[in-house]
């Protein structure tokens, strides 16, 4: 199969289960090929998660929904040395949510900054460094961070060099009204089959 042939069928399998969000499906599938991320804006019940959800299954990939709280640490997303005492290595790292392929930051304006910087790294350079040591992301890594335009109360904006870590910036809005109806017949029927 062609690599157009690859994205057309991935395309056609993401529209399958998202309706009326085909400039969403469009721009993920851009930036997953320019090695991008993508920050995503849009208030709740859009599609958002289901959107990175449908990627990740019709790629056959990694997926790790981070939800940014004002309580999060940076060890929280990166992972942390654990203490062994039994092995040689006393110390042994375990990964965070951020080793896998896709990651879903839902709500990233509601943590800290030092909590988003904790994403920086591996935005940008594709590794990770914790206590000393720096661990490589795998080479299919992609970040979509999600915000809601209209609860601003107990958000932290984000700074100028997170917002340069996201290739594009996507505003979305709801579906038509002919979507919205085979939004309901989609979700019944999913209902039926679980």
């Amino acid at each position: 199969m062609t690599a157009h042939a690859s994205i057309l069928e991935l395309k056609k399998y993401m529209s399958g289960s998202i309706i009326g969000q085909e400039k969403l499906i469009e721009r993920l599938i851009l930036v997953l090929l320019a090695d991008g991320n993508l920050l995503l804006e849009g208030l709740p019940g859009l599609a958002k998660t289901r959107a990175i959800k449908s990627l990740a299954k019709g790629l056959d990939c990694g997926l790790s929904r981070i939800q940014f709280t004002p309580d999060l640490l940076p060890s929280d997303i990166t992972g942390t040395e654990i203490y062994q005492p039994e092995t040689k290595e006393k110390f042994i790292f375990q990964q965070g949510p951020i080793f896998s392929n896709l990651i879903l930051a839902d709500e990233i304006n509601r943590a800290p900054a030092k909590v988003q910087s904790a994403l920086l790294e591996a935005m940008e350079e594709r590794q990770v460094s914790v206590a000393g040591k720096t661990y490589k992301m795998d080479p299919l890594f992609m970040v979509m961070a999600t915000q809601n335009p209209v609860e601003q109360e107990g958000t932290y904006p984000l700074p100028e060099a997170q917002m340069d870590r996201f290739l594009m910036h996507v505003m979305i809005d709801y579906p038509d009204d002919h979507s919205e109806l085979e939004i309901m017949r989609l979700y019944r029927a999913e209902q039926h089959t679980t």
